[in-house]
């Protein structure tokens, strides 16, 4: 088996892809990279944006926390992370890393979009990527109905970190949602691993 190895911080998006690693539940390395001059250094052979996460499986490396949640779902079929029907898996999981990304990085940005302008952002307004992202976990357990998915790894996560954040309103479908996913056994080891680095810091 080619060999899986995760470089991460655990003060970064790597939270997310950590927690994807361990519902797969197949061995991994793990390799820390520094902010500051370690990750823009030799690292940058590895991700040129100088920036975690990022995941090398034998020779093959992927970047961008959603292209490694999509990745190892599709890398590791037995574990059931990615769905027969992947319509709803790719709307979903591309939506949160396209606008709902841009939308929340505006908003703590303080970037505003005029009214007029709004057809020219991916994402239109804060409050319609709310809106949509709300429609989109009150309608079943899952974002892909009552499977469990690499999608609910990505976007629970962002949603998850939204409203602790203060970046998402922490509306009840929301809070609902979260409460069905932080308590996944995959879920507590990943922060307990990334708890532990950070102590040692």
């Amino acid at each position: 088996m080619d060999k899986l190895t995760l470089y991460t911080n655990p003060m970064s998006r790597g939270r997310i892809a950590r927690w994807m690693m361990e519902e797969l539940g197949q061995p991994y390395d793990t390799v820390v990279v520094d902010f500051g001059p370690a990750m823009k250094g030799d690292y940058r052979r590895i991700n040129p944006m100088g920036k975690v996460p990022a995941l090398t499986h034998g020779s093959r490396t992927v970047t961008e926390g959603a292209a490694i949640c999509t990745y190892l779902a599709d890398a590791f079929p037995q574990a059931g992370l990615m769905p027969q029907d992947r319509s709803s898996f790719y709307r979903w999981m591309f939506f949160s890393a396209g606008p709902m990304e841009a939308a929340i990085t505006d908003r703590a940005l303080k970037v505003e979009v005029p009214p007029d302008r709004a057809g020219t952002v991916g994402y239109g307004s804060f409050d319609l990527m709310v809106d949509t992202l709300e429609h989109a976990v009150g309608t079943g357990p899952y974002l892909c109905g009552d499977q469990f998915t690499a999608a609910d790894v990505y976007v629970g996560s962002q949603i998850g970190l939204g409203m602790q954040f203060g970046n998402l309103p922490a509306r009840p479908a929301f809070q609902a949602y979260w409460d069905r996913l932080k308590d996944r056994p995959a879920h507590l080891r990943a922060a307990q691993l990334d708890n532990a680095l950070i102590k040692k810091d």
